[in-house]
């Protein structure tokens, strides 16, 4: 099979939003009027991102997801994609599983596939989407206020819990591991939130490498510190009934590694100011999305951490960095 003979079988569908799309040498698309275009671009490398055993289809999600998840903290409805794939060689039921992941996900989201490249070599994909916002609602990372609340969705720590396990540090019953590995491999992007988010969240970003490393982001960005409740989110990692090892003790330590610096958790953090926490409810409900309330915006620059009787705890927590 040929390189365009692969487009057309595994990659080349009707577009919608777009008009023009895959087969010419650049993709037409038509934002909505009076919208604004968020792009992003992520790319997954084999070794480094991901497994060589993973399920291609899971694979094929999560690279459309991590993507979407960048959409979410911006608050951008996704619109249209590219994708560039670098492949050994090529492997009919691994390309089937891939797209069927990968074009189920655009489909749950209405955003269209309209071109990219392929290519042989090292598995390694990439991806750019394209998003509309109106203009001055984005959501930046620019705006945390001293005194807003700090807000993170869904869960921490169950995809770092899955990689600890995936490597040998961690021994997991199969069923444990089952469902932190899914959280690893299918990442839900909060775009649904991230819509619903505007006008009432004052930052917000994605949490990609860790919670504190992606919340610094926000800090330096918005000139501000924080302050965060460690034994909060310490409660936020789903598989803790199973670190509890049903005696009522688990390593604290543990869990604070994972839910302050684990990574892949493809959740949204985002920050608020306190009148608006009816807002930030209602937008939990109304995109089926739990939030917790995390921590506080400070006027002092730096990151605090504390426990639950409101002690300082030390931030020896490094989120993942690609060069260290």
């Amino acid at each position: 099979m040929g390189e365009f003979d692969l487009i057309a079988r595994y990659f080349t569908r009707p577009v919608r939003k777009a008009a023009l799309g895959v087969g010419d040498d650049c993709a037409l698309l038509h934002p909505a009027p009076g919208m604004q275009l968020a792009i992003s671009s992520d790319m997954l490398v084999e070794g480094r991102h991901f497994f060589a055993d993973v399920d291609p289809e899971a694979l094929g999600h999560k690279a459309l997801a991590v993507n979407l998840s960048d959409l979410a903290a911006c608050g951008a409805k996704p619109v249209a994609f590219t994708l560039a794939l670098s492949l050994p060689r090529v492997d009919e039921a691994w390309l089937a599983g891939f797209s069927r992941g990968l074009l189920a996900l655009a489909d749950a989201h209405g955003c269209d596939l309209v071109g990219g490249d392929t290519t042989q070599g090292q598995l390694n994909i990439c991806i750019t989407v394209f998003g509309e916002v109106p203009p001055g609602q984005a959501l930046l990372r620019s705006g945390a206020q001293p005194g807003d609340d700090i807000y993170v969705s869904g869960t921490l720590g169950d995809a770092r819990l899955a990689l600890q396990a995936l490597l040998g540090h961690t021994p997991l019953p199969a069923e444990v591991l089952a469902r932190a590995r899914q959280r690893l491999e299918r990442p839900t992007p909060r775009v649904a939130l991230g819509l619903a988010l505007h006008g009432v969240a004052s930052s917000a970003m994605d949490l990609s490498d860790g919670l504190l490393g992606d919340l610094s982001h926000i800090l330096k960005a918005s000139g501000v510190g924080a302050q965060i409740d460690t034994h909060i989110t310490s409660n936020l990692i789903a598989e803790k009934s199973f670190l509890s090892r049903g005696n009522g003790h688990f390593d604290l330590e543990f869990l604070r590694q994972c839910t302050l610096a684990g990574g892949d958790d493809y959740e949204l953090a985002f920050t608020a100011p306190p009148a608006q926490r009816d807002a930030v409810a209602a937008a939990s409900l109304t995109s089926s999305t739990p939030v917790t309330r995390i921590g506080t915006v400070l006027a002092e620059p730096g990151l605090r951490l504390v426990d639950a009787q409101g002690k300082p705890v030390e931030n020896r927590y490094a989120s993942f960095d690609h060069f260290r």
